[in-house]
């Protein structure tokens, strides 16, 4: 189907982000702030053409994945991360984990399919972790985000 003056050229769709690609890209934006920040500053430095309320849902979402802060019932709400990506990956697995009625079996099978590379890693961040990096505690362990920020 040719469209009247496009000289029978079809426009491509757009391409369709991956799971989680966005939340990626917010956070990533995010992580550049030196301070909490609005949605607005968010979306104008993804430049991606993005609308306003599709920014406030990733960042929802993000909020609800305990990957970001956001401030109380006053305005301009401010956001700031929790997590980078890798964090965000991290919670993911926890979630994915902890619906799993054999928590055994999965560490078990996924140790087992690790490259001998990243199975030495995953020992030696397991030796390294203390209390407060143990199990219930993504938001401290590797892909966590630098806690040096000033508060809002």
């Amino acid at each position: 189907m040719d469209t009247e003056g496009t000289g029978g050229e079809r426009e491509a769709p757009a391409r369709r982000r991956g799971q989680g690609e966005l939340e990626a890209q917010v956070l990533s934006v995010l992580g550049e702030a030196t301070e909490p920040v609005t949605a607005a500053w968010v979306l104008e430095r993804l430049g991606s053409g993005l609308s306003y309320s599709t920014v406030i849902t990733i960042l929802t979402r993000l909020h609800a994945k305990q990957a970001v802060t956001r401030t109380g019932p006053k305005r301009p709400v401010l956001w700031q991360p929790v997590a980078n990506e890798a964090g965000l990956a991290a919670l993911r697995m926890r979630r994915l984990l902890d619906k799993q009625s054999d928590r055994d079996a999965v560490l078990a099978g996924f140790v087992s399919v690790l490259s001998a590379d990243d199975e030495e890693l995953l020992r030696s961040l397991l030796a390294e972790s203390g209390p407060a990096g143990g199990p219930g505690d993504p938001a401290s362990g590797p892909g966590a985000a630098p806690t040096d920020r000033p508060e809002g």
